[in-house]
């Protein structure tokens, strides 16, 4: 792929088919992956510009709950039927399911709020981390190896990522502490769409929301026999910043059992306001 942003924006673009059933209906292609399968961010963001869609131009996303039913084909494309559950006078509600060969593969739920006022505090953004000009960008730590997941991971993503304290790419340095923190940013600039920008931010929340688990175990991506599926993904949107401009990612997991490993993130603009907060859940197996 010459140009990881555009490709993405490209995934983002449906088409509204016109089909209208008890739901709206688009279709999406899917990215090409190295393993095969749609990458969990990809269908998260294309459901909600689905949903997004049906809405009012005054209402914008402020939490989603999904949950990734199969794997995804990445070499077909994906139909997305949004189910208007509900429209009051401040909220609405909307069921996206993202479907190939006619079975879902994601079902999610989200809900959409026009602007109000009311009580404000937040969570304090950590003051005591680096910041992403004095970190290695991914280009710069996965070029060192030769790789094909590498060498996609490190030149065909949209987004740059920044670990603190480091990558748990190919091995786990340091502390086995279940606790990271990523600086996120796009690799340009995106459309001026605060949708696209709310998208753009699910879209990357996948990419390392699981690390946590990983680190506290000295398990990288690069182990032999690891295998790593996301089963739901929840994500709550508090105010609203670009995904083009650097954004801090805290993350942590409380827990590890059962083959499963759950992760929970928050994410601050550098100017310390709270921007979102996610939590996931995924399957985890360490092979021998």
């Amino acid at each position: 792929m010459s140009d990881p942003l555009a490709g993405f924006l490209t995934t983002l673009d449906l088409v509204d088919t016109g089909a209208r059933t008890d739901e709206d209906i688009f279709t999406g292609p899917s990215q090409w992956m190295p393993n095969g399968r749609v990458f969990g961010g990809q269908v998260l963001a294309q459901a909600l510009i689905a949903a997004t869609r049906t809405v009012d131009d005054d209402r914008s996303v402020h939490s989603l709950h999904g949950y990734f039913l199969r794997p995804g084909d990445a070499s077909a494309g994906i139909t997305f039927g949004v189910d208007r559950i509900h429209d009051g006078r401040s909220f609405s509600t909307r069921r996206t399911q993202a479907y190939q060969s006619g079975v879902p593969i994601l079902s999610a739920i989200m809900s959409f709020q026009t602007e109000d006022e009311g009580l404000e505090h937040q969570a304090e953004m950590p003051t005591d981390l680096p910041q992403p000009e004095e970190l290695p960008s991914a280009v710069e730590v996965l070029s060192a190896f030769s790789h094909p997941v590498a060498a996609v991971w490190a030149r065909e993503r949209a987004f740059d990522m920044r670990h603190i304290p480091s990558s748990v790419y190919m091995s786990v340095d340091g502390p086995r502490e279940a606790k990271q923190a990523v600086w996120i940013r796009a690799l340009g600039r995106l459309p001026d769409d605060p949708a696209v920008h709310r998208a753009a931010l699910a879209y990357a929340s996948d990419y390392s929301i699981l690390e946590p688990v990983m680190r506290r175990h000295g398990v990288a991506w690069a182990r032999p026999n690891f295998k790593m599926a996301s089963l739901d993904h929840a994500m709550w949107w508090h105010r609203f910043a670009r995904a083009d401009e650097w954004l801090l990612y805290v993350q942590e997991s409380p827990s590890a059992s059962g083959g499963r490993g759950l992760s929970r993130g928050t994410i601050f603009d550098r100017e310390g306001r709270l921007i979102a907060t996610v939590a996931q859940e995924g399957m985890i197996r360490v092979g021998d």
